[in-house]
C-alpha cells in the first residue's frame, strides 16, 4: 500500500520535472521570436531581415548544440581570453574551455 501512495505523490509532482526545459516556438528557442514581435509594430524591410537573421543564428546555434545563454558565455570567454580581471594574480587559475 505504501508503494501505491508513492506513485500518487509522484504523479502530483510530475509537472515540476518540466519547469526548466527551454521554451520552444515552432521548434526554435522562443527567444528567436522576439524580433518577430518587434516586426509586428515596426514592419520594415530592415526589421524583417533582422528577424530572419536572428532566427537563422538561433537555428545555427542549436545545430551546434548550444543554447543562447551558453553561446553568449562562449562568446564572452572567447573575447576575454585568458585574462580574468576580477581575480587577483595569486588566485588566477589556468583557463579551461569545456564547451
Amino acid at each position: 500500500m505504501g508503494q501505491a501512495e508513492d506513485t500518487i505523490e509522484e504523479r502530483e509532482n510530475w509537472h515540476w520535472r518540466n519547469t526548466m526545459k527551454p521554451v520552444r516556438f515552432f521548434g526554435v528557442d522562443a527567444r528567436a521570436a522576439i524580433p518577430f514581435f518587434i516586426l509586428l509594430f515596426y514592419f520594415r524591410l530592415i526589421s524583417l531581415l533582422l528577424a530572419l537573421l536572428s532566427t537563422i543564428i538561433f537555428v545555427a546555434l542549436e545545430k551546434r548544440g548550444l543554447t543562447f545563454p551558453c553561446a553568449l558565455r562562449s562568446l564572452r570567454s572567447w573575447l576575454n581570453g585568458q585574462f580574468r580581471p576580477a581575480w587577483i594574480a595569486i588566485r588566477q587559475k589556468r583557463f579551461i574551455d569545456y564547451g
